[in-house]
Order: C-alpha cells, then structure tokens, then sequence
C-alpha cells in the first residue's frame, strides 16, 4: 500500500515577511529569526532559516561562523564573494548556486 503525500506551496511576498534594514543588508525572513518572531512561521521541519538578502554593493558580513548547517545561496544579480575559514575563496554570479556544510 503506498502512501501519498504532498506538499503545499504557500508564497510569501517580501513585503509579508519579516523585515530588517541594516544600510548596507536588507533582508527578508521567511521563519523567525534574528528580532523576526512570528508563530504562525517558526519553521519548516528541519528547514530553520529561509532569508532573501539584498547585500550592497562593496559591503557584506564579516567573518562568522555557522555550526551544523547545510546553507545553500542562490545570486540572483549581481556578485557575492565568499570566503571560509580555511582561506577558500569563491565569486559567485547571477544564477549560481552554492552548497556550503558546515561542521561536522
């Protein structure tokens, strides 16, 4: 007997989202998180974090650490440089993916 499951795809428009204006990020949670506390959108099994950044350009984050995550980062225009802490450095443009796992 087999089972049958689907998913629901609920979109989330930018503007419906939890937002932060930091001058050089804008960015948009979809769950909680960071200042962002809504109940009706904490998670997604064990999907916790799904942002839309708009970094500018010339800035981005400083260097920072990540435990037992998989991050998965998607450009949509423009470029985003990023570096780990083995000194690893990659340019991603428009249309690339990156798949980062951290710890172990």
């Amino acid at each position: 007997m087999s089972s049958s499951r689907s998913i629901e795809i609920i979109p989330r428009e930018s503007a419906d989202r939890g937002q932060a204006d930091h001058g050089w990020l804008k960015t948009f949670h979809t769950f909680s998180f960071a200042s962002y506390d809504d109940s009706q959108h904490g998670s997604f099994g064990s999907l916790r974090v799904l942002n839309e950044d708009r970094v500018a350009a010339g800035t981005g984050f400083g260097t920072h650490s990540h435990r037992e995550f998989e991050i998965f980062s998607y450009v949509i225009s423009g470029e985003l440089e990023h570096q780990d802490s083995m000194g690893n450095t990659e340019v991603l443009s428009r249309g690339d993916v990156q798949m980062t796992s951290t710890g172990t």
